[in-house]
């Protein structure tokens, strides 16, 4: 129970913080840390990042901050695509599952650890408009693999989403980290449901998980303009790195529990 809690509040202040990536550590701990087996710790994760990110949303909510069109477009086509996600998890074993995961985590770091370039594009010029024939494709493509991988991997895909929507959608920071909550949030419901009845919920390590997570992202998200962003975005990458290695190799020599 306390490793749940430990690891609830390190989830929530990094959604707090950057908007993502909690997701990305939330079934590793889960699994490792907390002692479910996977089928179990897939769900619960989906449930704690999205209960975190809704309230990691809050204080942004009021800045004006999110794209809410763009949101719709990418979270719509994510929640469809998380079925099929799930769908998949469902044929592999688990232990391909947490190796999969770890190779996407390597890659998610190592993207991390690049610079995001300048801003700016279809789907942000800059007068503050859209252009639309080039931008909805885009966030499509964009929706529908981060739906997929959230269903597959139980993640909320904000790690994902964020590069997305700086990198390909030219969002800035600011707006790609509260856009990226709202798809966060859309894409761990529509995860939660196609998860419900693969296993049993272990409901007070849930709960003491969740509750961790809401107030680390409370803390976070307040403190989260007053942090030098880039720093911490590439500490974040090591952190990445480091529990994909770890992942890896607990894969290889210890099968997870199922």
């Amino acid at each position: 129970m306390i490793a749940a809690i430990g690891f609830g509040l390190l989830i929530g202040i990094l959604l707090g913080l950057f908007g993502g990536g909690g997701s990305i550590l939330a079934v590793p701990a889960l699994v490792y840390g907390a002692g479910l087996s996977l089928a179990a710790a897939v769900p619960t994760a989906l449930l704690v990042v999205g209960v975190s990110a809704a309230t990691a949303l809050l204080p942004r909510l009021r800045a004006g901050l999110v794209r809410w069109r763009i949101a719709g477009i990418v979270g719509g086509t994510g929640a469809a695509a998380a079925f099929a996600g799930a769908a998949v998890n469902r044929l592999l074993d688990p232990r391909l599952v947490l190796a999969g995961f770890a190779v996407l985590m390597m890659v998610a770091g190592l993207r991390m650890l690049r610079d995001a370039g300048e801003c700016g594009g279809d789907c942000a010029l800059p007068g503050g408009g859209v252009n639309w024939r080039g931008c909805l494709p885009k966030a499509i493509a964009a929706g529908l693999a981060v739906g997929f991988l959230t269903g597959l991997f139980g993640v909320g895909g904000g790690f994902l989403i964020i590069p997305a929507l700086v990198l390909l959608l030219g969002l800035t920071m600011p707006a790609a980290v509260a856009t990226s909550l709202v798809i966060i949030v859309a894409n761990s419901a529509a995860g939660l449901v196609a998860h419900v009845g693969d296993a049993a919920v272990d409901h007070r390590v849930a709960a003491a998980f969740t509750l961790a997570a809401i107030l680390g992202s409370l803390a976070a998200a307040r403190i989260a303009a007053r942090l030098p962003t880039e720093r911490l975005r590439r500490a974040f990458a090591w952190l990445v790195l480091a529990v994909a290695v770890f992942v890896g190799v607990q894969t290889v020599l210890n099968p997870a529990p199922v």
